[in-house]
């Protein structure tokens, strides 16, 4: 009995002609044109993701240019069928003798580019043209590339160059500008789900509509990886002799329902832990992957988005009314910011999973932070909020300052003929997202003095404006609320705002800090430096150190510390 071989639908039914290439047009038109005029470039580069036809173009242009037969006549046959001319068989087969496939994977050096060369020197031996297709071009070494530029510039007549890659960014610029480049579209759903259609009704499969919509749909915009998929779905349909529907095809794929991830996210953002997690677990139990769960969940972000925000209708999204209804509602309740907010976690979530062992407790998490979102304030109140407290309480400071200027009491004359700058805190309050805990639940402290700050700024532990207020702070006046120092250019540049902060965050008030020309007092420093100066020198004075140095006179008082 001799065997029957099975050929994948990829190849069975891989385009033999311009016409039978989908989603193309704008390409194939351009190149037939420069064909039937004769215009053609010394090298192609086609590029585009994978399955969507380099390959297979290439291959076709190589026809037309060797093909026996009339090229026009051949593509308008109306029995559809492709050239059977030799060189026309013998290219569609890889076994023509002037057209040579290269694949740039397995041969990157500049050996197998000089060996390229060479053989291009000699005119072809059965065909019009000598024609070298390069796969992957994009992996050939740098000493390969440089091999290139110059045949590739100034080729002989007979030759020509196809190339096709997946990343046309790792094709050295010099490489690209001596190239006619065609960029191969993505082809769309509507298109796939038609040669999916056509195609199984040649192989006489049972499949319904969804599930051909969800073949498309998983194949992301590639002809073979959808063939490659729809061949699948056929083979288990053959042994079990029933129509294919959505159900059998998201379980011999592993993909998703969607109808249930969308059920899930409605639960999520409205805060139900209980009722997200038990779907999750329920898909979870289906066999989902995460990384294809986390992409629908960007798929549906999407939608919500673009439903709330362009008005469109179930039919242009391929949804069925079920689906489109819930996620409209979604859209009526959920606002943007929310939703990047969702984005942005699923992303993360993404990035996460390669270093996660344990990739469904990932899954989980990142559900019940969703869920949690719910109890989060709205970020455009926060922001509002905010702003109309830092309005109210710049014009009470505003207020408290017109108050101290207009009362002769506390009204210095020389300060206020010297005073150059007046410092207010306009927006001192914490930022709601960095106030931690225990700021929050801190007493109210009491300040009365210049010392009383000290102490405080200690027990705080406020290292550097402990410095700056011992060391580089000359004071004026000290009262209620206000600080008046001298300039001293040592002071650092924050000091005036931190100190601020600090204190509206201790004591819940507003303080005015300004800056004088006038001198003030010295520094605690120089004051506690001149303080035991005195005691020192009282020391020496006293009867005790008299009677001291009689009997060691070589003694000497160096430092007085006072009882507590």
């Amino acid at each position: 009995m001799d065997k029957i071989f099975h050929t994948v639908l990829a190849l069975k039914y891989r385009p033999q002609k311009f016409s039978d290439l989908i989603g193309q047009e704008t390409m194939v038109q351009t190149i037939t044109n420069s064909i039937k005029l004769n215009k053609l470039p010394n090298a192609y580069l086609l590029t585009g993701i994978r399955g969507v036809g380099k390959t297979t173009t290439a291959r076709i242009i190589a026809k037309a240019l060797n093909c026996k037969n009339d090229f026009e006549q051949n593509e308008k046959s109306k029995t559809g069928e492709s050239c059977k001319c030799e060189h026309c068989e013998a290219i569609s087969k890889s076994n023509h003798i002037d057209v040579l496939e290269m694949d740039a994977a397995s041969r990157t050096g500049i050996d197998d580019i000089r060996e390229l060369i060479e053989t291009s020197k000699y005119n072809p031996s059965i065909a019009k043209y000598k024609i070298f297709i390069i796969d992957e071009v994009h992996m050939l070494s740098k000493q390969a590339f440089n091999g290139l530029l110059k045949t590739l510039e100034e080729p002989p007549k007979h030759l020509k160059f196809i190339f096709a890659t997946t990343e046309a960014n790792k094709i050295p610029i010099t490489i690209i500008s001596r190239c006619q480049r065609f960029d191969l579209r993505r082809i769309n759903l509507e298109t796939i789900v038609e040669n999916l259609r056509r195609i199984s009704e040649i192989e006489k499969g049972k499949i319904s509509e969804r599930a051909l919509e969800l073949i498309a749909r998983a194949s992301d915009g590639s002809v073979r990886d959808s063939l490659s998929l729809l061949d699948k779905a056929l083979i288990s349909q053959k042994i079990e002799d029933k129509e294919i529907d959505e159900i059998h095809v998201q379980k011999i794929l592993g993909l998703v329902d969607k109808t249930k991830i969308i059920e899930l996210f409605e639960k999520a953002i409205s805060g139900n832990y209980e009722n997200s997690i038990s779907n999750l677990q329920s898909l979870i139990d289906d066999g989902i992957d995460p990384r294809l769960f986390l992409n629908e969940f960007l798929e549906i972000i999407f939608l919500v988005s673009s439903i709330k925000k362009l008005n469109l209708k179930a039919s242009d999204y391929s949804l069925n009314t079920k689906d489109f209804d819930v996620l409209k509602s979604i859209a009526d309740q959920i606002d943007l910011t929310s939703l990047f907010t969702i984005w942005q976690f699923t992303l993360n979530t993404i990035k996460e999973l390669p270093i996660v062992q344990n990739q469904i407790i990932s899954l989980k998490v990142f559900i019940i932070r969703l869920a949690h979102l719910k109890d989060l304030p709205n970020l455009e109140e926060i922001i509002n909020n905010e702003n109309d407290i830092s309005k109210s309480e710049s014009l009470s400071n505003i207020d408290n300052l017109r108050n101290y200027s207009n009362n002769p009491k506390d009204k210095n004359n020389n300060e206020s003929n010297d005073q150059i700058k007046n410092i207010i805190q306009t927006k001192p309050i914490e930022n709601i997202k960095n106030k931690s805990e225990e700021s929050l639940h801190n007493k109210t402290e009491t300040i009365g003095s210049f010392d009383e700050l000290l102490k405080l700024v200690s027990k705080k532990r406020e290292i550097e404006l402990k410095y700056d207020l011992e060391n580089n702070v000359n004071l004026i006046k000290f009262s209620e609320c206000k600080i008046a120092i001298g300039i001293n250019e040592n002071l650092s540049k924050n000091f005036i705002r931190k100190l601020s902060e600090k204190l509206f965050e201790w004591t819940k008030k507003r303080w005015i800090i300004s800056l004088s020309k006038t001198n003030g007092q010295k520094t605690f420093k120089e004051q506690k430096k001149e303080k035991l100066e005195k005691q020192i020198q009282d020391g020496k004075n006293s009867k005790v150190f008299k009677e001291f140095i009689k009997y060691f006179p070589d003694g000497e008082l160096i430092d007085v510390k006072e009882e507590d």
